[in-house]
Order: C-alpha cells, then structure tokens, then sequence
C-alpha cells in the first residue's frame, strides 16, 4: 500500500488506520436529518389539527392507514438520528474504553426501546386496539 510508508512501525504493527466507518455515520445522519424535516412537518401539522378535538375523533383520526404510517416512518427515522448522533457524541467525548462500550450499548438499547414503544402505541390506535 502506498500509505503505508507514512505509517509508524508501531501503527503498521498495530493495523491502526481509518476505520472507514466515519462516512458511513455522516451520510446515515444527513439522510436522517433529511427525512426527518417532512416526516415532523406532518407530525405537527397532524397534531395541531387534533388540540381540543374529542378524544374519538383523536383517536380515528390517528388510526388512520396513512397517518400511522407517517408516525411510524417518524418513530423509525428520529430514533435512528438519535442512536446516530450520540453514539457520535459518546465516541468523541467519553475516553475509557469500558465506559465508551457501555455508553454505546445503552444508547443503542434506549434508541431501540423508544422506538418499538412508540410502534407498538401507534400499532395500538391504528388497529384499534
């Protein structure tokens, strides 16, 4: 490898190097980021349609085919930048190794925890039960 010649002995030796990962986390949080502005624009705009609507008419409207599919997409998209953005936080600010581990998995347990609380109420109102 050409770059190799500017690598240490001990980084050659170690394999330290790009991880190749860093693009990956910033495209994955733009497009989040991305699909995140039109899927809350329809959240809000849902929302305020139903302030000081009658609980039934909440709740029917909610269960909507369409309705709960934009919530479910949001659930999906917002948890994902979320994982994505502290994991990035956790990495570049948390130094002891066990510590990073455990941050790490925490976040990815609580990103998923939300998420799949938040589907099940959205699955709840959608099919009524």
């Amino acid at each position: 490898m050409a770059s190799e010649g500017m690598q240490t002995p001990l980084r050659r030796v170690l394999h330290l190097g790009s991880a190749r990962e860093g693009t990956t986390h910033f495209w994955r949080q733009r497009l989040t980021a991305v699909a995140n502005v039109p899927l809350v624009i329809a959240f809000i705009l849902v929302m305020a349609c139903l302030v000081g609507r009658p609980h039934a008419e909440v709740a029917a409207r909610l269960a909507s085919p369409f309705v709960a599919t934009i919530l479910l997409l949001m659930v999906a998209s917002v948890t994902a930048h979320m994982r994505i953005g502290m994991q990035v936080v956790i990495e570049d600010y948390v130094h002891g190794e066990g510590t990073r581990i455990a941050l790490l998995l925490a976040n990815t347990f609580f990103a998923i925890a939300v998420a799949a609380v938040s589907a099940v109420a959205i699955l709840k109102l959608a099919l009524g039960g």
